[in-house]
């Protein structure tokens, strides 16, 4: 029987992770991304189609960890600093969102359907969600994502996932079921959810960090993976015990880890177990979708389609208009947010529990959510024509006219801080990464923060935000920028200028004829300045000095060019460039 049931959960999981893996690749390709690849294979395989997958509500109850570990990256998002300068964004027209949007959508149900207003609420909160699996991937790929209209578009979204919660809690409220009626009065709740976020920030100051620390120190990336899932599904669980929302224990855990050395590696490790479950989650919607309910009311499911994209387009529209935005950025933000989101799913589930709607209703409405999706696409086309301004033919940047492009220092130490300072008295935002934790911990003393991570991996520079820099240093030494490395970081980030120390001359001649912008030997400088002062000191006037520089100089490239169309330190005739007596 074990072997029997062994060999199901292997021919389950080969049909599901091929059937998404066939339509997410072919939706992908369309422009319509992931989630919709995600749900449709989930229909295909589900009961009402082909029926060649398992029960679908055992694949959610285990793929709703992908919605766990989305709260915890989103946690990780919400250091002070960002919080508090886009706090009139997050706080403001993301609380106005949802609250007006899940209205509004309430009513419009309340009004066409006749039901109840508890249900009518259940129904109109969640659609007043938007998909942030689906907008943020489309917007960092189009490289919009760092702009002032993807910069509105992330603190809306990053509220809506905050307003999880407290709309779990407002679902439970409402609820018709004697079980959850039973429950403890809301105080209590109250109460007990103050007392666990303590409990958790505690953990985190106090076991977590010091726990984190002493795994960097190990330099094993494997147990950061580890340490990072556990941390995870510890808060979560340490919530389901108590009775309280799982999603809010994730979140807790990110917030307390947010403004650690260790975000960017923390992100890294947890980013592919979190976009596998919640494919899987999105399968699994797919699965439970009630096709016949449907297809009853096709014309009910496109109408609200219709009019949860109308609706949610013509508030945000009039909300950005309200927070000093453009037309044309009030317009474009409306159109990027106007489709149901992925916790509307959870909602709907909470909402059958609590026995506020049907199941029949939860499909449908799901239906409704998932054709909202299928219009965000084309939608995000149009929005590129309104989120900016046109410029005139005569107007042009100016010298001050935007921000400094972004820098990645990777290698913090006597080389790498010399860099960055420069980058950062030039005005230029500077991320740094390095794997010492010593180097950490000290720059942390001066007001430096450098995150923990090994800057060689393409996955945690993308996490630490390589796609949107526009110059990438490698400041490491030993050697360890080979010639591989900086042909993929070309290959991943070929908007970003890459720039490399080496160690010696032999270095140069390695990375000669890859996509660097420049090679420095790394102890050249320092050794002209001394030269310079020791010439100073036997008299030498500024004239001679400068002199004998510019002969160096010249003789040094000249010898250096010989090597590099060589490829060989020895080659003929570079060893006759080398002054070996005064004069020469």
């Amino acid at each position: 029987m074990e072997a029997h049931g062994g060999g199901m959960m292997l021919r389950e999981g080969l049909i599901l992770l091929g059937f998404a893996l066939g339509f997410v690749l072919l939706f992908r390709r369309a422009g319509l991304g992931a989630t919709l690849g995600y749900l449709i294979a989930g229909v295909a395989v589900g009961p009402q189609v082909l029926g060649w997958a398992g029960e679908a509500e055992a694949i959610n109850s285990f793929a709703e960890l992908g919605i766990v570990m989305l709260l915890f990256i989103v946690g990780l998002e919400l250091n002070p600093g960002r919080l508090w300068r886009m706090r009139n964004e997050i706080f403001g027209l993301g609380l106005l969102q949802v609250l007006v949007c899940g209205l509004a959508l309430a009513l419009l149900i309340g009004l066409v359907t006749g039901i109840s207003w508890p249900a009518a609420l259940a129904l109109g909160l969640p659609l007043g969600l938007s998909s942030t699996a689906q907008v943020l991937p489309m917007l960092q790929s189009s490289g919009r994502l760092r702009t002032p209209s993807g910069e509105r578009a992330f603190a809306v979204l990053l509220f809506q996932d905050l307003s999880i919660i407290p709309l779990i809690t407002i679902v439970a409220a409402l609820s018709r079921n004697p079980a959850d009626q039973g429950g403890p009065p809301g105080w209590q709740l109250i109460l007990m959810t103050l007392a666990a976020i303590v409990g958790l920030i505690l953990a985190g100051r106090f076991l977590i960090r010091p726990m984190f620390r002493l795994i960097a120190g190990l330099g094993e990336r494997e147990m950061f993976v580890v340490a990072g899932l556990f941390t995870v599904v510890a808060s979560a669980a340490v919530m389901e015990a108590l009775g309280l929302s799982t999603a809010l224990g994730a979140f807790i855990a990110g917030v307390m880890l947010a403004d650690t050395p260790y975000r960017h590696e923390l992100e890294n490790s947890v980013e592919p177990f979190r976009s596998i479950l919640l494919g899987l989650f999105f399968i699994s919607v797919g699965m439970m979708l009630d096709l016949g309910a449907i297809a009853e009311r096709p014309l009910f499911v496109v109408g609200m389609a219709v009019g949860l994209v109308a609706v949610k387009a013509g508030v945000i529209t009039v909300l950005g208009l309200g927070f000093r935005m453009t037309w044309r950025a009030a317009v474009g933000l409306g159109l990027l947010l106007s489709q149901g989101g992925e916790f509307g799913f959870v909602l709907f589930a909470q909402a059958t529990s609590a026995l506020l709607i049907t199941p029949e209703a939860a499909s449908l409405f799901g239906a409704i959510v998932t054709l909202s999706m299928a219009t965000t696409p084309f939608l995000m086309q149009v929005m590129r024509r309104f989120a900016e301004e046109p410029k005139a033919l005569d107007e042009r940047d100016g010298p001050g006219g935007q921000a400094a492009a972004g820098a990645l220092v990777v290698g913090y130490g006597r080389f790498g801080q010399t860099v960055a300072q420069t980058l950062l008295a030039g005005g230029v935002t500077v991320t740094l990464i390095d794997t010492d934790v010593e180097i950490i911990d000290v720059a942390k003393e001066f007001g430096a923060t450098v995150y923990f991570g090994d800057g060689t991996r393409l996955d945690l520079l993308r996490q630490a935000g390589a796609e949107e820099v526009q110059l990438i240093l490698f400041c490491i030494d030993d050697d360890q920028a080979t010639p591989d490395l900086i042909d993929a970081v070309h290959d991943a980030f070929p908007q970003a200028a890459i720039y490399v120390r080496a160690f010696d001359r032999r270095s140069v001649i390695r990375l000669h004829g890859h996509p660097t912008a420049a090679v420095v030997r790394e102890v050249l400088g320092s050794a002209i300045i001394m030269a310079r002062l020791a010439l100073a000191k036997l008299g030498l006037g500024n004239e001679e000095i400068d002199q004998a520089e510019a002969s160096y100089r010249k003789m040094d490239r000249k010898r250096l060019q010989l090597q590099l169309e060589a490829g060989d330190i020895r080659a003929a005739g570079a060893m006759d460039l080398i002054i070996t007596e005064s004069g020469k």
